[in-house]
């Protein structure tokens, strides 16, 4: 569903991404780890048009999606739930999810929030509240699920842990493995939390400075030494 080929991205004269390659096919989640300032998420940035590659290509259903406008990548079916949420804080619940569905029809719209309350009912408790008055996890469940409205094919999810407890932790990314396998949607997930990227992705990559240097399926990264050394704390 998704290749990338020799991406090579800079800011100013600092390269960010040294010539990644990696695929993602349909069905699958996939997770790249790696520590801060590796490069996950000027990965994520690239693909969503956020960001402009110097240099390779991406590939989206075989057709070039490469510097494309990040509204039109919207519209080929890829959504990013950006690190730190980025959520609306002076916008309702409600306007916050719409937000997210806006190149659907009106009888679309309202499958898609109907799907989203399902996996997230506390969002539906809260559908006229603001957006900065939730929680953290209300807030990243809303961030999600703003995603989710556009009925994406491909879910780019940068750090859905971030900042919450642990409880909360695994409750986010139970949702994460529903919304793979009931509604097939494919998932390319970038986290800090090895093992917990890791214990729910088909497939790895390691990423060190802007470079892969491992790749794998999850299982053999999760018992690979390097990567427990490195990313898992034994």
């Amino acid at each position: 569903m998704l290749k990338i080929e020799n991406l090579k991205v800079c800011y100013g004269v600092i390269p960010a991404i040294r010539g990644v390659s990696l695929h993602v096919e349909k069905g699958e989640i996939v997770s790249l780890i790696g520590a801060n300032g590796a490069g996950k998420t000027s990965i994520l940035k690239t693909i969503s048009g956020i960001v402009k590659p110097l240099a390779g290509s991406i590939r989206f259903d075989d057709n070039d999606i490469c510097g494309m406008p990040a509204h039109l990548i919207v519209g080929k079916g890829i959504s990013h739930i950006p690190e730190g949420r980025g959520i609306f804080a002076n916008l309702t619940v409600l306007e916050n999810l719409m937000l997210g569905s806006f190149l659907k029809k009106d009888k679309e719209k309202t499958q898609y929030l109907d799907k989203v309350f399902q996996y997230f009912p506390r969002l539906a408790e809260r559908i006229k509240q603001m957006g900065g008055t939730l929680s953290g996890g209300e807030q990243q469940m809303l961030a999600i699920g703003r995603g989710l409205m556009s009925n994406p094919r491909l879910l780019l999810l940068d750090e859905p842990s971030m900042g919450l407890a642990p409880l909360l932790v695994k409750e986010i990314f139970k949702i994460i493995k529903e919304i793979n396998e009931e509604n097939g949607t494919t998932i390319l997930l970038v986290e800090q939390n090895a093992h917990m990227a890791l214990s729910v992705a088909h497939r790895g990559y390691v990423l060190e400075t802007g470079e892969i240097v491992m790749e794998g399926k999850s299982q053999d990264l999760l018992n690979n030494q390097e990567v427990k050394k490195a990313y898992l704390g034994y």
